[in-house]
């Protein structure tokens, strides 16, 4: 088995709800497996000295005009959220711990989360809500909901946080796959091409 594909987002973004749509599937068609990376991409900002690009000057409008026509092209339910953009480090701390306690349960969290925000307008950035979705799903809420107040569980975000900048990670998703890096959705026809071929 080849190397997983290192897959990097930010529960905010709606060009990782996107990627976590299709990667799986790229995965599997060229024999790989992926790693799950839920990151904060504010402290990317802070360091690039740059804002979300919904609240980018001209990018902006176009951003969200951009979103909407992505998810049409390529057949995905999207509405934009009223709340958007948002704070995500209690679904990003909760999808660690599910990760290291019920991993069986940490993709199926990641699309319902995602679908939630971007189909659902659910508001996903309080603790409450991230709860209810994880019990949902069947997760232990009083084990998740005593880590999500644990200062343990917020280093280890920070930890995945730096680690990927190490990785340069700036956006969301952020894939890499046999130490080359591929950001954006837009990508993914050539991460294709590189996982057939192993180079482009």
């Amino acid at each position: 088995m080849s190397a997983p594909i290192d897959f990097y987002f930010d529960f905010s973004s709606p060009y990782g709800y996107f990627g976590s749509l299709h990667i799986e599937k790229l995965a599997t068609q060229y024999g790989r497996t992926v790693n799950w990376h839920g990151i904060l991409l504010g402290p990317a900002f802070k360091l690039m000295s740059t804002a979300p690009l919904v609240n980018t000057p001209l990018k902006g409008d176009y951003s969200r005009r951009d979103m909407e026509r992505t998810a049409r092209f390529h057949n995905i339910y999207f509405k934009q959220p009223d709340a958007f953009p948002i704070g995500t480090q209690n679904a990003a701390r909760a999808l660690l711990w599910i990760q290291q306690n019920d991993a069986a349960k940490a993709v199926t969290f990641i699309h319902t989360i995602y679908s939630a925000y971007f189909t659902e307008n659910v508001d996903i950035s309080g603790n409450a809500t991230v709860l209810r979705i994880a019990g949902d799903l069947g997760v232990d809420t009083a084990a998740l909901g005593a880590a999500l107040e644990d200062n343990a569980i917020k280093e280890q975000l920070k930890n995945e946080v730096a680690a990927a900048l190490e990785r340069g990670v700036f956006g969301s998703p952020f894939t890499i796959v046999d130490s080359e890096a591929f950001w954006g959705f837009d990508r993914f026809d050539q991460l294709a091409a590189f996982l057939k071929n192993g180079k482009i």
